[in-house]
């Protein structure tokens, strides 16, 4: 049901595309509330709701919701969304692999080479990096500082929010932040940007379509997965978001120019003194 809304999108009126964005964000929510809490918290009147649901193949509210409900159910809760208790070891490995390259394949489809280019633009010319992510978008966070720092340029990654506040305010015109998160809707992330936004830094922004970081952010690089992160542990999300820094940090290694690449090459030696030779 939910990728059935989703193909839909663009044939939706936009008010009924409000209402469909709504459901996507939070379906549980959806489910639970009465159609004149969706048309307020949407902004949409009590029909547009109505026919959204008929516009989406229901033949009216009720029957979108159970099929939403019935869209839900499996897997299991807070471990994977597509396996089951009863499945093997192969079947469970076949079904993480392909949601992962199914995922891939989508965000690469989907996201925007113009927000990609200027991204890379804004990163390559960026006197200061930081990295903002909580929770598991913090891990994500570490390890794009791992891909920067090599570049020259000064960069770190912050997890912690009283930090990050402290160290937006130190951002200014020359510098960018990247702010990693699944919902974009977490409130000491937003501040943070807020107040690096307010010092003139540059803010780009790894978030789902339509979340509040996407619309705060100079630059959003939108990665939108298959999966209920309130329910099930964000594995597609997290690769997602890898991947994207991957293709960022490539970008600008590119943009860089050869200057980098001999930079690259000196850091690479520096760790061959640490690692045993192979025995033939």
């Amino acid at each position: 049901m939910l990728e059935r809304i989703r193909n839909q999108m663009p044939q939706l009126s936009a008010a009924e595309r409000r209402v469909a964005q709504s459901l996507l964000d939070r379906p549980n929510d959806f489910i639970q509330a009465a159609v004149a809490d969706i048309a307020r918290d949407v902004g949409v009147s009590q029909p547009t709701v109505i026919r959204f649901a008929r516009s989406v193949g229901c033949t009216g509210l009720q029957d979108l919701k159970l099929k939403l409900a019935g869209s839900l159910v499996g897997g299991i809760p807070y471990v994977h969304a597509s396996v089951g208790p009863k499945d093997s070891t192969a079947v469970l490995a076949a079904k993480v692999f392909d949601n992962a390259i199914s995922a891939l394949l989508n965000c690469r489809n989907a996201v925007s080479p113009a927000s990609l280019d200027q991204a890379i633009r804004l990163l390559a010319g960026a006197r200061r990096l930081e990295f903002y992510g909580l929770g598991n978008s913090g891990i994500i966070a570490a390890d794009a500082q791992h891909k920067f720092f090599r570049y020259g340029t000064p960069a770190v990654a912050y997890a912690d929010p009283h930090i990050q506040a402290m160290a937006a305010t130190l951002l200014g015109p020359q510098d960018v932040l990247v702010a990693i998160s699944n919902s974009g809707r977490t409130n000491e992330l937003l501040d943070a940007v807020d107040i690096a936004l307010r010092g003139g830094c540059k803010v780009v922004a790894i978030t789902s379509t339509g979340s509040p970081l996407a619309r705060l952010a100079s630059v959003a690089l939108l990665a939108d997965a298959q999966e209920d992160a309130e329910f099930f542990s964000p594995m597609l999300t997290r690769l997602l978001h890898l991947t994207l820094i991957d293709v960022l940090a490539v970008g600008v290694a590119l943009r860089r120019g050869p200057e980098l690449v001999a930079l690259l090459e000196k850091t690479k030696r520096s760790l061959k003194s640490h690692r045993r030779r192979s025995e033939s």
